[in-house]
């Protein structure tokens, strides 16, 4: 009982300001902390993860976490805590991923990639949107694209694209955009028949949807030519000339390749 209220203490004064973020790592909480994290007791783990959590923000804070051995229990923490203490958990892995290093450290620890896409495939709402960030963090390493494609990450990131009732389409496109730089990535996206979905995008959806939706299908194109010509049979020509005169600087990029891939394709098939 008292551990537990001590540690629902450090959550709230953590939560409060910068100067407490730092006296309470000067005072040696973290690696108590971190112990508290494997304790059968659900509402302790609760206050432990979201501490470690508050505490992260402060960035001098992220090392000394990561180095108390904290990224092995928070995955635990991950897989089978309470759904608060699952999103929390998400939420302490997008903070510390932050570092460049911990993208790495976080991604070879076994079980932490397929544990944010277990979360992003059936958690609640909050607890989609804490996995899609932590993933999108993580999958800027170029190391982990193939560990979140191996992992299954496509399949709920497709489920998320065409329902806009759950209203994730920014989040699970913007990560697909950075997996279709991957060929792993942009194998699974292919096969999961993204084209006619990333067609409807671009015809109408927010200019950065549009931006990396074109950059998906042109990523899907240069690898697979039948993902150009089901484009095509779409109608996304004209939205994609329409794209490389009014998008972001970005866009008009992806967009003048699309619409060179198309005068290839219109030639060949000319031939």
């Amino acid at each position: 009982d008292l551990q537990r209220a001590a540690a629902g203490e450090l959550r709230s004064l953590a939560k409060q300001n910068n100067e407490n973020r730092v006296c309470i790592a000067e005072a040696g909480a973290i690696p108590h902390l971190v112990i508290l994290l494997s304790t059968e007791d659900s509402r302790t783990q609760e206050h432990a993860v979201t501490a470690l959590l508050n505490l992260s923000i402060h960035e001098a804070n992220k090392g000394a976490i990561v180095q108390s051995g904290a990224i092995v229990p928070i995955v635990e923490v991950l897989r089978r805590g309470s759904m608060e203490a699952r999103e929390n958990a998400a939420a302490t892995l997008f903070s510390l991923s932050v570092v460049d290093e911990n993208k790495v450290t976080i991604g070879a620890v076994s079980g932490a990639i397929p544990a944010l896409v277990d979360l992003l495939r059936d958690g609640n709402p909050r607890g989609r949107k804490d996995a899609a960030t932590a993933l999108f963090n993580l999958s800027i390493y170029q190391g982990n694209k193939p560990r979140a494609v191996r992992a299954g990450v496509v399949e709920p990131l497709m489920a998320l694209l065409v329902d806009s009732n759950a209203g994730m389409v920014d989040e699970a496109l913007a990560i697909l955009a950075i997996l279709a730089t991957h060929q792993e990535g942009r194998v699974a996206i292919g096969n999961a028949c993204a084209v006619p979905a990333l067609v409807d995008l671009i015809k109408s959806s927010s200019p950065r949807n549009k931006e990396n939706a074109a950059a998906v299908l042109l990523a899907l194109s240069n690898t697979n030519p039948t993902h150009l010509i089901t484009a095509l049979e779409l109608g996304v020509e004209e939205p994609i000339m329409e794209l490389s005169h009014s998008g972001t600087a970005r866009a008009r990029r992806k967009a003048t390749s699309l619409l060179e891939q198309f005068n290839k394709q219109e030639a060949n098939t000319s031939a």
